[in-house]
């Protein structure tokens, strides 16, 4: 339900050039996961991907 409210905010995941964009929702959950818990970007769990570009 919350998913549906925030997506249509979010950037198209087809991007004009460059590479594609990650999963917009793993990136949403890594940055709540990672001010839930108070955890350096280092240290995301691997399940959200690289922490560089979630914290890009």
């Amino acid at each position: 339900m919350q998913w549906a409210r925030i997506e249509p905010l979010l950037p198209d995941r087809t991007p004009k050039r460059g590479g594609r964009w990650r999963d917009h929702r793993q990136v949403i959950d890594a940055i709540a996961f990672k001010y839930r818990t108070g955890t350096p970007w280092t240290d995301l769990p691997e399940r959200f991907g690289s922490w560089k570009g979630t914290y890009r």
